[in-house]
């Protein structure tokens, strides 16, 4: 039986680490894919490389066209340019639909049965357009921020209770950005509601540096942002795919209805297994968390309406 395929577009940061974490998974052969000529195929051989040492053999193939990713099982797409100083979210908007509409008829044409994963940002918007240019069935298209968010938000938490970040249970909903929604009403350590562990105060400072997460790393690093973390959450998504766990992760899907929404790119929680998101898990959320969820997808709407899909 031949090895799956995973293709990831776009070579920098996030993607480069993320063909490497999923290289070493070794269920899957990876295909980088960049425009930068040498970059994916430079990155691809390095990795190939750490193969012998790490353990691995699976094959890493860096190219600048599509044909090698043909049949892919799952094509993430990461590409697309960050936000410059000066730059409007419109501005970005405009320039990453160009790149992230081309690469999804790329991908689309040449693997018709592949899941496709969207990180590229603005994420919700990017996932909207993916699935408009695709065709494809919503359970087909996922975009990467709630795991993110989620990992941010967990990890904060277990450092200001100094436990293990495996005793945080916590969700993150909405949109990637200004308008996610941590739910801490329902966040949990080893069971244990953290309302009664931590002050709110102090909760609702964790919630703010979780939402400021990305810029917070931007800030620190001056030039780039996060990718460690990013790529990560991606393989998690990746994972419960590949080996069918129904896992229940929040991920931008299309609602059709749940939460009141329809039609839009919003981030709740959906059940990932081998056929995508299978099924979108509806909490009971509080007028107030409904409330902040519909302007989640008010954003997104907004953002669609610059793009004219």
């Amino acid at each position: 039986m031949a090895r799956s395929k995973i293709t990831v577009v776009g070579a920098g940061n996030v993607g480069a680490t993320l063909a490497q974490r999923l290289a070493e998974r070794g269920y899957a052969d990876i295909v980088l894919v960049d425009i930068v000529e040498g970059l994916p195929q430079g990155k691809a051989l390095d990795m190939l490389e750490a193969g012998p040492i790490v353990g691995y053999d699976s094959t890493i193939v860096g190219t600048n066209g599509y044909e090698e990713t043909a049949r892919s099982s799952i094509c993430v797409i990461t590409s697309g340019v960050p936000r410059k100083p000066g730059m409007s979210r419109d501005d970005l908007v405009k320039t990453n639909q160009n790149i992230v509409r081309g690469v999804t008829e790329e991908l689309v044409r040449r693997s018709p049965d592949a899941i496709l994963i969207v990180v590229s940002n603005p994420l919700d918007a990017m996932a909207q357009l993916a699935f408009e240019v695709s065709k494809f069935p919503r359970q087909r298209v996922i975009g990467m921020a709630g795991v993110l968010d989620t990992a941010r938000f967990r990890s904060f938490i277990a450092q200001e209770l100094k436990v293990s970040v495996r005793d945080v249970e916590a969700y993150v909903l909405g949109g990637h950005g200004d308008t996610m929604v941590p739910l801490a009403r329902m966040c949990t350590v080893a069971g244990i509601p953290i309302s009664t562990l931590i002050p709110s105060e102090r909760i609702e400072a964790i919630v703010k540096r979780t939402r400021d997460g990305g810029a917070e790393i931007v800030n620190l690093l001056k030039s780039g942002s996060a990718y460690y973390a990013p790529s990560a959450a991606v393989a998690e998504m990746v994972d419960a795919i590949m080996l069918d766990r129904k896992q229940i992760l929040p991920c931008a899907v299309r609602l059709d209805g749940e939460y009141g929404i329809r039609g839009l790119f919003v981030g709740v929680p959906v059940k990932l297994g081998a056929g995508g998101a299978e099924e979108v898990i509806e909490l009971e959320l509080t007028g107030d968390e409904r409330a902040a969820l519909q302007r989640s997808a008010d954003s997104v709407k907004e953002l669609v309406g610059i793009m004219q899909i």
